[in-house]
């Protein structure tokens, strides 16, 4: 699994971000459109992606995008 094709997916599930702003170290909660809807559908990508669990903990215990991206790492 590759950082840049996670930071990819995410940026697909976002509508309004623009995905240059998209980076490993990005503070996803400090973005304008995150949201619970987002954090659900970023659960729903890593199972469909990943085929791995994401839980409210998980991201819960995260700062950045690339804590979510070891998170699934180490899950997968």
């Amino acid at each position: 699994m590759e950082i840049n094709t996670f930071l990819q997916n995410f940026a697909d599930i976002l509508d309004d971000t623009d995905a240059t702003l998209i980076k490993q170290e990005t503070v996803f909660r400090d973005l304008e459109e995150w949201d619970s809807l987002t954090a659900l559908s970023l659960i729903a990508m890593a199972d469909e992606e990943y085929t791995v669990k994401l839980t409210g903990d998980d991201i819960k215990s995260s700062n950045t995008l690339n804590d979510i991206f070891e998170i699934i790492k180490n899950k997968g």
